[in-house]
């Protein structure tokens, strides 16, 4: 399995919809983990979560 995302790059979450940032890759047991960051407009902050890499598409 190859990245499919470059860093600095939008994507965009297929569960929620969300649009995130990519900061960082990490290697899970056989594909790769994504951190991505948001913000978040309730909180006012900027939150960030890993996400399994095929779970993710490129936003638009």
């Amino acid at each position: 399995m190859k990245r499919l995302f470059k860093i600095g790059e939008r994507v965009k979450n297929v569960r929620d919809g969300r649009v995130m940032e990519v900061l960082t890759y990490t290697r899970n047991k056989n594909s790769y983990l994504v951190e991505c960051a948001w913000f978040d407009l309730d909180k006012k902050e900027i939150r960030t979560n890993k996400f399994k890499q095929d779970i993710l598409l490129k936003a638009s």
